[in-house]
This record gives structure tokens, C-alpha cells and sequence, in this order.
């Protein structure tokens, strides 16, 4: 079965319009599937899902704890909740002016490089991010390509980078909950402290993304049995932002009966 509960539009890092992104998965056969843009859920206004496929209201939630930065997948919201629209707009602030201090740090590293630029790579999206420094970064001749872009500037240690400020993943998981959506931990394999994991179950987490494009088989057999252990249903996504560097496109395979216990949740 294939499915692709983890991927992404302009409308946040991501390069291809709702519209494009539906259209790769319907040629790819994705059965069911998410558009789940950081912090907005603007792909979703007018948004039609292709002929014989469904599509499930999704986010991803950015947040930060213990160093960690901890993103949370956020399934049947309720897009009008005036609570969850309101801890969106704390993280889109948050990003703007994280990103707007990441301008400054490379001006000062003798990057000419501004904002504008920057909010130029964003269009129309609410929500900034370091791959729309790294293109302003590309577009404008400072580095060859994106990995560049964050390998020299834009990672820990590095000239550009600025740690974020976002929600803790105690607030995001009880503003999903609360706008009556599942609360799933993306990427666990990307934490550095998987205690987190058991630490946010009693908090309301309710799902593991155990099937991601850069795990390897022994973490994924890590945290399927985790989320046996404690309770959590399993869900799957590809992360899909650009096919110049997601070679793999959308949708990941997975058998039905790993899937099922999500989907039956988010019904």
C-alpha cells in the first residue's frame, strides 16, 4: 500500500503548489495522504484531492526541547480553531524573526545577502524557514546548492545559525489534541534523546512516524516496537519538499495492517 502522510507545498519549505503536489501523488498511486506544511495550513483552502484518492488535514508542528528539535505531525484539525491558529501564529513570528537575525549574522559573516531576498524565496508562505535563506543564498551566488548552503552556513556552529525559539512539544501536542486532532512525532530517528518519545506519551502523544525515508532498519524495528510498548499507532511519509533533492518522490510502501490502526484513528 502506498501512502505519504509527511510532505510539503510553498505554502511553508516545500516548492511545488498543492495542486502540483496532489498531481505527484496521483501519479505515483499514493492511495491516502497529507499535506502537512510547517506551522500553516494554508494548502488546504480550495485544496481538491484527486480522483479516487483521500486526503487527510494535516500540519507539522515545529518545536524545540532539550536541544531537540521536535516536530509533531498534527492529523484531523480543525482548521478554524481559534486556540491551534493561535500557537501558528507564535511559530510563524518565531520563524520571522529567527530568520531575519540569520540574515543579519551573514551580512555580518560578509554575505550580501537581505531579507527581501529571502521573503522573495518565500512567495506567498506564512511560514519562513533556513530553505529560504539557502536558496536566496544559491539564487544569488554565494553557494552551488542547498546542502552547501547548509553544511557551511546554516547548521550549528556555522555562521548563519540561530537556534529557534518555537513552541515546546508539550504545547504543540495539547493544541493538536485540543483542536481534536493526533498528535504524531515525525522523524523520531532525527532525535538525539529518544527518552523524549516516552516522555510525551503521558502528555497526549498518540502516534509514531515510523516509516521515514532516512531510517534505517534497525530504527525502524526501534520504533515499532516502541510504539507496541506504548501504545502508539504507526504512520508513514516521505518529507517531501523538492524532487531536485527528495529523489525518491512522494509516498512510501507499507503493509496495510502496519497503517490500518492510523487510519482507523483518523477516520
Amino acid at each position: 500500500m502506498i501512502v505519504d502522510f509527511h510532505s510539503h507545498t510553498f505554502e511553508s519549505d516545500g516548492t511545488l503548489s498543492p495542486a502540483e503536489l496532489c498531481d505527484a501523488m496521483r501519479k505515483r498511486g499514493v492511495a491516502v495522504f497529507s499535506i502537512t506544511d510547517h506551522d500553516t495550513l494554508a494548502a488546504y483552502d480550495g485544496l481538491a484531492a484527486p480522483s479516487g484518492a483521500r486526503v487527510i488535514v494535516g500540519i507539522e508542528v515545529n518545536t524545540t526541547y532539550r536541544g531537540n528539535e521536535v516536530h509533531l505531525l498534527g492529523f484531523r484539525v480543525r482548521r478554524d480553531d481559534v486556540r491551534f491558529n493561535r500557537l501558528l501564529e507564535h511559530n510563524q513570528q518565531a520563524r520571522r524573526e529567527r530568520i531575519a537575525r540569520t540574515v543579519e549574522q551573514l551580512q555580518a559573516a560578509g554575505y550580501a545577502i537581505t531579507l527581501e531576498q529571502v521573503l522573495a524565496e518565500a512567495g506567498t508562505g506564512k511560514s519562513l524557514g533556513r530553505p529560504h535563506v539557502g536558496k536566496a543564498l544559491i539564487r544569488h551566488g554565494h553557494t552551488p546548492d542547498i546542502e552547501t548552503a547548509f553544511r557551511i552556513l546554516l547548521r550549528r556552529g556555522k555562521p548563519g545559525y540561530v537556534a529557534s525559539t518555537h513552541l515546546t512539544p508539550h504545547e504543540a501536542i495539547a493544541g493538536i489534541n485540543d483542536a481534536g486532532g493526533l498528535a504524531v512525532l515525525a522523524h523520531p530517528g532525527r532525535l538525539h534523546d529518544y527518552a523524549i518519545i516516552d516522555e510525551l506519551v503521558p502528555a497526549g502523544l498518540r502516534g509514531l512516524e515510523v516509516f521515514y525515508p532516512t531510517h534505517e532498519a534497525s530504527q525502524i524495528a526501534l520504533f515499532r516496537e516502541k510504539a507496541r510498548c506504548l501504545g502508539l499507532v504507526m504512520s508513514g511519509g516521505s518529507d517531501f519538499h523538492d524532487s531536485r533533492y527528495h529523489k525518491r518522490g512522494v509516498g512510501v510502501e507499507v503493509e496495510a495492517e502496519d497503517i490500518k490502526p492510523f487510519l482507523d484513528a483518523v477516520s
